[in-house]
């Protein structure tokens, strides 16, 4: 990281020059009021930012046997429209580095608008699929601000805090999720149309990236770094934690997406009875989030994240008995204990990654802010990356309801697949964070690959 310069005059906007928030006398003194106040708008825009990405789990459910689609086109739409999602974040991490993080959050809002519009326009019945995936498809921008503002946040919190705040940056955004699928139970319970829901979020947008302009700052030493996310791209634990964040934020997004179509198509809910329950689970699970994160920060976020892929594995086992057993009450109840889960493990997985970057640079001999300097260089680039490849889990997971309703008629298979998976997070876990490596010879490994091993179990 080289040392920060004066910004371009061209580029205007508001940029801080000199920012180390590991140097408590700064945190305390400047350093925590900003990144307060950076961290209030950026969850705002991100929130907002959830809803439109999500729109379309709740937009289905107003889509009855007049607009002439399946099930498996409404799995299929849903399923586009996670992958877009998870595809935009990668440019949406970049754009931090690049454009700076308050100048992108004002971009990435106002594209919002783009997709609202849209599903505006051609929400009625006789729109072609095709033009409700393309539609649909815009949506998925909102995937990314995710991936944007965790990048931002990250530079502006010093390590000991990165836990609960990514997690309440994140938890934040996630509960735009169960937000919209709250508007859209009042918009059904008038008996309005999915157009008063969509307009009421337009002038939303617009607030949010006005604030954004007003009350943010850009890190000059984040800017034009964008050879990190190269670097992260080599290194084997971006895509270890991709893995992992598969399982849990993986799991929350597409069971935003799905859980309200497989109250409909397996046990027969009307769209306004799947409404009363759908926003449960996301709620929780959003609002969990930080609690994960502080959890990790005090007892390691390789602990928490093993021990809740157990408790993931137990709640999947549990679904799949209610699935085969047609227990509405149990399935439900299961799957919202679930969807806590995922929140609990996504505030852990997260923060994990800034340790993880903070010991390969204890590791290397590095000291002070030049290893501050490390972790947050590596562990920003590579949340980016890693927030892709785990809303790619979303996609997954509906195609696999997908597959599985047309199979067997119910989401049993899915399930039963799901189960695996997670048992499989644990072993990797396990094997890669937790394992003890004081059996190993040195023929195996040496001294210094030893000891930031064992410490990953802290992290």
């Amino acid at each position: 990281m080289t040392a920060p310069s004066t910004a371009p005059p061209s580029r205007g906007g508001r940029w801080i020059q000199q920012w180390d928030p590991e140097d408590e006398t700064f945190w305390k003194e400047t350093g925590e009021k900003v990144a307060r106040r950076n961290l209030i708008f950026s969850v705002l825009s991100e929130h907002i930012g959830f809803s439109i990405w999500t729109m379309w789990s709740v937009l289905v459910l107003f889509m009855g046997p007049e607009y002439g689609l399946t099930p498996a086109d409404k799995f299929l739409l849903t399923s586009m429209v996670t992958l877009v999602g998870a595809v935009v974040r990668v440019p949406y991490t970049f754009a931090v580095a690049i454009f700076g993080g308050r100048n992108w959050t004002i971009v990435s809002a106002g594209l919002l608008l783009v997709p609202t519009v849209a599903a505006f326009a051609v929400m009625e019945p006789g729109t072609s699929f095709n033009t409700f995936l393309l539609v649909g498809l815009l949506a998925g921008i909102g995937g990314g601000n995710f991936a944007s503002s965790m990048t931002n946040i990250n530079a502006f919190f010093p390590l000991r805090k990165k836990g609960w705040a990514l997690g309440l940056n994140a938890g934040g955004g996630n509960i735009g999720v169960p937000v919209i699928q709250l508007v859209a139970l009042a918009v059904i319970g008038a008996s309005a149309g999915p157009r008063v829901l969509l307009g009421i979020y337009i002038p939303f947008i617009v607030v949010a990236a006005v604030l954004a302009a007003l009350f943010m700052d850009n890190i000059e030493n984040v800017k034009n770094d964008t050879g990190a996310a190269k670097d992260a791209a080599k290194d084997a634990h971006t895509w270890i934690m991709s893995f992992l964040y598969i399982g849990t934020f993986g799991s929350f997004i597409g069971y935003s997406f799905a859980f309200g179509q497989v109250l409909t198509n397996q046990f027969g809910r009307t769209p306004l009875e799947a409404a009363y329950v759908t926003f449960i689970g996301p709620l929780l699970g959003s609002l969990i989030r930080p609690f994960g994160g502080w959890l990790a920060d005090k007892y390691g976020g390789a602990k928490i994240t093993l021990y809740n892929y157990v408790g993931m594995g137990v709640a999947t086992a549990v679904l799949i008995a209610a699935s085969m057993e047609k227990s509405l009450a149990l399935f439900t109840v299961a799957f919202v204990v679930l969807f806590v889960l995922t929140g609990l493990g996504n505030g852990s997985t997260y923060k994990m990654i800034p340790g993880i970057f903070q010991t390969k640079a204890l590791a290397k001999g590095l000291q002070g802010e030049e290893a501050a300097a490390y972790g947050r260089r590596l562990s920003g680039a590579s949340m980016g990356l890693i927030g892709a490849v785990g809303a790619l889990g979303g996609v997954g997971i509906n195609l696999a309801f997908r597959q599985s309703f047309l199979s067997y008629g119910s989401g049993t298979g899915a399930f039963v697949a799901f189960l695996a998976f997670y048992a499989a997070c644990f072993a990797v876990t396990w094997a890669v964070y937790l394992r003890r490596t004081a059996a190993r010879t040195q023929a195996d490994s040496t001294t210094s690959e030893a000891k930031p091993q064992l410490s990953y179990a802290e992290v």
